[in-house]
């Protein structure tokens, strides 16, 4: 192995040091009190109280700044003026908004390699980066270049590249729609359709599935519709630590009569019991009950639990009918004869051994869906990141067919997005599969020629940079190389290019991990004041409800260095193409004029900039909502999925990656798990009772973990081991400490999602 690739391996790796585990009893409550004072640590340690008011009281406010965080929606009635956020959300601005920064001092000071022994966490708490930097063949040092030289350094790269194919242009979830169009109109300028994105890596499976069976590749649901359901399905999902204002919208549906079945290997404290944070009344109390049916299903056993309640559904349907919507079935889909057909030949005894799920609890679950006319879904990683994490998708899809449950009030689809704007993202053409349709509007709004052929996606953007074929690497926000499988993989494809280059408004591992020149380029975050040639500018996102709606900073920049995303992307594209007939120095000057154009290529964006000023934004068209399905035959469509089966050797285990409590995506805010009971510690497995006790190991213990696929062998050393409740031969454990075990080519079928919650692995006790 070259020298470059044993380098990038071993900045690559996260730190094996143990730092002091302590381990309670899990919560059974969400928020409270102690969610307010969590929130407060972090918010004044590291931004301070004035300034913490400052952006807290305008945060998810109209006008005010949209959380960098989660996509969860703002309510379009009254939002609360003490503060429309989140524990989650303070830590997100806590680590935007910190007050401490890096200069260049400490590039001189710290060599990549030194920087690379550091965990994770202090990584990230080293602080804002206020100027652009470069990493110079040869050297082991960032330091200070200018902004021009920069972008012409980067343009040199790019245009010394024999195909534009030869270069990857990655996106992050947290890119505004301004900043996204204009990048994807850049790339494709450039010439190549090389676009992944984190879509890739999570709800990319909701997408192709949602797409090919409802027409849309989004969610159906607004959030009234909660407040209007009978019964709400949470399936691989832990809205409290990813989605904890969602915890507060169930709260109100329980209120209004709504029952709750969670599905999760894990038991979730924010599923089981929510506290409001701000009502003074709940941090005494018992708080809501939001679950009223806990489903603990196996890793991957979703398809055969959804088979399993299906087939008793049919059974009673037949036996006195009233149970499947055949008005519904009828007039709005296809596939019914063949979805049923397979559907009579399941066993639900076999189906329930399959999924964990004794008899008796699919019995309740049964009751419950067949008393609720109005159902809502809602998924997140817990179903994407399998093998068949489409078929899963699909699978909750056809349950909605059958009842109905889909194009009304109270009813419909919800993927859960984890970024504030992955979904905007993708509206605004960040995709390496653009339909034609969208690619011969950009031709006749700008006057160029798109390229047609598919690009890379995430997986095979990493195998084309570690094969040679591709040889920039450009990301727009994001840690690319904590983010994404195989962790030893990714690091010697960065290193294999001649040029990688992160748009950040913090150090990461991935600034670590680079190719032979290599560059940072320090943005604004969404807390700041975005000041161009023609005022104060705003830009918008798209929730995870299809809501677009402005976000607007109000903190003065740490630096006059810092530069916008927009005003990055254009100054990158004047670089690129002096001769250019798009005129991309008006677009950084005022973003209205992006806003202007997206209108004039993107459907349902008429009147962008008077609507997107309307007080909470405006929705965009959605089909499925209305009951008016967009696929090919106009109709929705039921499918055949197989279920999946493992067979284990006894001292194999199914293992998924999960976050911590004190994390978002990659960025680490602490070392705590609050809600699982674990403290001071990240490098843990949780491992069931009995299966520790059959190994004749305890909790507390050290051992190594070895994923296998296809003959290879994967290590991630030194972890814990925590008893807890998870079904028998599954374990959980953190990533990114754990993405190393996931094989670059273990992905979904359609989607090709990495397969983060379906890894194969072993356990070895260091003595």
């Amino acid at each position: 192995m070259a020298e470059s690739n044993q380098k990038a391996i071993q900045n690559a790796q996260t730190s094996e040091e143990l730092t002091g585990m302590k381990v309670g009893a899990p919560s059974t409550v969400a928020a409270g009190l102690p969610a307010v004072v969590s929130s407060m640590k972090h918010l004044i340690g590291e931004v301070g109280a004035l300034r913490s008011a400052q952006v807290m009281f305008k945060l998810n406010q109209v006008g005010g700044t949209d959380c960098p965080g989660c996509a969860w929606p703002d309510p379009d009635d009254e939002r609360s003026g003490l503060g429309e956020y989140c524990e989650n959300g303070a830590k997100a601005i806590a680590e935007e908004a910190t007050t401490k920064t890096i200069n260049a001092d400490f590039f001189r000071r710290h060599s990549i390699d030194e920087l690379a022994t550091w965990s994770d966490y202090k990584i990230g708490k080293a602080g804002r980066l206020l100027q652009p930097m470069v990493l110079r063949p040869g050297s082991r040092h960032y330091e200070p270049i200018a902004w021009q030289d920069a972008f012409n350094l980067a343009a040199k790269h790019f245009n010394d590249l024999h195909s534009p194919n030869e270069a990857i242009f990655y996106t992050s979830g947290r890119t505004s729609n301004e900043a996204a169009f204009l990048y994807q109109l850049m790339v494709r300028e450039f010439g190549t359709n090389n676009l992944p994105d984190c879509s890739n890596m999570c709800h990319e499976s909701s997408g192709v599935a949602l797409s090919k069976t409802v027409g849309i590749g989004k969610g159906s649901v607004k959030l009234e519709d909660f407040y209007e359901a009978d019964l709400i399905l949470v399936i691989g999902q832990n809205p409290g630590t990813n989605h904890p204002r969602m915890l507060s919208a169930m709260q109100k549906a329980k209120r209004n009569g709504a029952k709750i079945i969670s599905i999760n290997p894990l038991p979730e404290s924010g599923l089981i019991r929510f506290k409001h944070p701000q009502h003074i009344g709940e941090f005494f109390g018992q708080g809501t009950p939001l679950s009223d049916l806990f489903l603990q299903v196996k890793i991957n056993g979703d398809v055969a639990l959804m088979k399993a309640i299906m087939k008793r559904l049919l059974e009673i349907e037949t036996s006195k009918g009233g149970v499947f919507d055949h008005d519904f079935i009828q007039k709005k889909t296809e596939g019914y004869e063949a979805f049923l057909s397979d559907l009579e030949k399941q066993d639900v005894q076999r189906l329930s051994e399959e999924c964990g799920i004794s008899l008796e609890e699919i019995e309740k679950a049964v009751a419950m869906i067949e008393s609720s006319p109005k159902m809502i879904c809602c998924w997140a990683m817990g179903l994407t990141q399998h093998k068949n994490g489409v078929a899963n998708i699909q699978e909750v899809v056809n349950l909605l067919l059958l009842r109905g449950s889909i194009g009304k009030p109270g009813a419909g689809t919800c993927p859960v997005r984890g970024h504030s704007n992955v979904q905007g993202d993708r509206t605004m053409g960040i995709w390496e599969k653009p339909k034609p349709a969208f690619l011969d509007a950009l031709d006749k709004e700008f006057g160029i020629k798109t390229p047609r052929h598919h690009g890379y996606d995430t997986v095979e953007a990493i195998k084309a940079m570690y094969e040679g074929k591709a040889r920039v690497f450009f990301g727009m926000g994001g840690n690319f190389l904590s983010a994404t499988p195989d962790t030893n993989y990714t690091a010697e494809a960065l290193s294999n290019c001649s040029l990688t280059v992160h748009v950040s408004t913090k150090l990461n591992r991935s600034h670590l991990v680079t190719g032979e020149t290599a560059l940072i380029f320090p943005c604004l975050g969404r807390t700041e004041l975005d000041t161009q040639a023609q005022g104060d500018q705003f830009v918008t996102v798209e929730n995870s409800m299809g809501v677009v709606h402005q976000s607007l900073g109000n903190l003065a920049p740490l630096s006059q260095k810092l530069k916008s995303e927009p005003a990055i992307v254009t100054g990158l594209a004047q670089a690129l193409f002096p001769n250019s007939v798009i005129p991309w120095a008006s677009f950084s000057q005022n973003y209205d004029r992006v806003r202007d154009r997206i209108e004039k290529v993107i459907p349902g964006f008429d009147r962008y900039n008077e609507r997107v000023r309307q007080p909470g934004g405006f929705y965009l068209p959605n089909g499925a909502r209305d009951g008016n399905f967009t696929t090919p035959d106009g109709k929705a469509h039921f499918t055949v999925n197989e279920v999946p089966h493992h067979t284990l050797a006894a001292n194999e285990y199914l293992m998924m990656t999960v976050r911590s409590h004190d994390q978002f995506n990659t960025t680490i805010y602490g070392l705590d798990d609050r809600y699982r009971g674990v403290s001071s510690e990240r490098r843990v497995i949780f491992m069931n009772r009995d299966d520790i006790h059959e190994r004749g190991w305890h909790g507390g213990d050290i051992v190594d973990i070895v994923s296998h696929f296809e003959g290879e062998e994967r290590r991630a050393n030194r972890f814990l081991l925590v008893p807890f409740s998870i079904p028998r031969q599954c374990l959980a454990s953190y990533f990114p400490e754990t993405n190393v075990l996931v094989p670059i080519n273990s992905f979904a079928d359609k989607s090709q999602t990495p397969t983060s919650k379906l890894i194969r692995v072993t356990l070895e006790k260091q003595d």
